[in-house]
C-alpha cells in the first residue's frame, strides 16, 4: 500500500517535500516514537501513510481515525488505522486504551492529527485535542516529535505538499510537566515548527527542500505530445516542467 500511495502522489501533486533543516526521529530510537501532527487537509492521511513506510519500514505504524469515516475507507483499517468515536468519552476511552497497547513495545509507533479536525495550517492557536498529552503517563519512553503539514501550488499544474519533523521531546519530560502545560509545550512545538515551515514555503524556493516523492510535471495530454513532437523536430530535448532548472519560467 506504501507503493500504491507513492504512486498516488506521482499522479496528483507536483511533489512532498521536506525542508533541509528537517530531521525525521531517528528510526533506532530506543523506544516508541509518537508522532503527532496538524491536520489541514484531506490527504494527510496519504502522506502519513509514505512517510511511515519510507522513514520507517521496520516499525508497525498505527494511527487513531474517526470511526465513522474509517467505515467508508476501510483499506486504512487494513494499513494501520484504528476507529474512534471522536468528541465523546467512549472515543477517548477507545484512544487511550489503543495507545497504551502501541506503545508498550520498543518499537511501537504512533502517527496522530492532534487537532481532531480539518483546520488551515495558518489557523492560531492549533487547539489540538488533550488526548495526545496523557499519552505520557504510560509511555515515558517515548518520543513525542511535531510533523507540520502543508500544501501551496507553486509553479507546476499539481500542487505541493510539505512536511517537516521538529524537535523531539522524550515523554519522561513531558509527564514530569503538569497535565494542563504538557499540551501547551506539545501545542507550542508543532506551533513553531509549523511557522518554519510556512516561512520555507513562502519563499517558493525548491533549494530548500528534498523532494521525498515528485510527481508528473507538465500539462499532459494532447498539448504536451505537441510540444514533445515540436522539440524533437527542433532537437531539443523536451522537459515538461513549467519553470526551468535555472530558474527562468518556460513558456506556457
Amino acid at each position: 500500500m506504501v507503493a500504491w500511495f507513492e504512486r498516488y502522489l506521482h499522479r496528483h501533486l507536483d511533489a512532498l517535500r521536506l525542508p533541509l533543516w528537517s530531521t525525521p526521529p531517528a528510526g533506532d530510537h530506543r523506544g516508541p516514537i509518537v508522532v503527532y501532527c496538524n491536520h489541514p487537509a484531506w490527504w494527510d492521511a496519504a502522506l502519513i501513510i509514505v512517510l511511515a513506510g519510507r522513514l520507517y519500514p521496520e516499525r508497525a505504524s498505527r494511527a487513531p481515525f474517526d470511526a465513522a469515516m474509517l467505515a467508508r475507507y476501510r483499506i486504512f483499517e487494513r494499513i494501520g488505522a484504528f476507529g474512534v468515536d471522536l468528541g465523546t468519552p467512549r472515543g477517548a476511552a477507545q484512544f487511550l486504551a489503543a495507545a497504551r497497547a502501541i506503545l508498550a513495545g520498543p518499537d511501537g509507533m504512533m502517527w496522530i492529527t492532534a487537532q481532531g479536525r480539518f483546520a488551515d495550517a495558518r489557523a492560531r492557536p492549533l487547539s489540538l485535542r488533550p488526548g495526545v498529552a496523557r499519552l505520557a503517563e504510560f509511555a515515558p519512553d517515548a518520543l513525542f516529535v511535531p510533523l507540520a503539514l502543508e500544501y501551496a501550488f507553486w509553479d507546476e499544474r499539481g500542487a505541493e505538499a510539505f512536511a517537516a519533523f521538529g524537535t523531539g521531546i522524550r515523554g519522561s519530560d513531558l509527564a514530569a510537566l503538569p497535565r494542563a502545560e504538557r499540551l501547551a509545550r506539545l501545542e507550542a512545538d508543532l506551533t513553531a515548527t509549523l511557522d518554519r515551515l510556512s516561512a520555507d514555503v513562502i519563499s517558493r524556493d525548491p533549494a530548500r527542500f528534498r523532494a521525498l516523492v515528485s510527481g508528473r510535471k507538465g500539462v499532459g495530454g494532447i498539448y504536451d505530445l505537441w510540444r514533445r513532437v515540436a522539440a524533437r523536430l527542433s532537437g531539443r530535448r523536451f522537459d515538461p516542467a513549467h519553470r526551468a532548472v535555472n530558474g527562468n519560467d518556460r513558456a506556457p
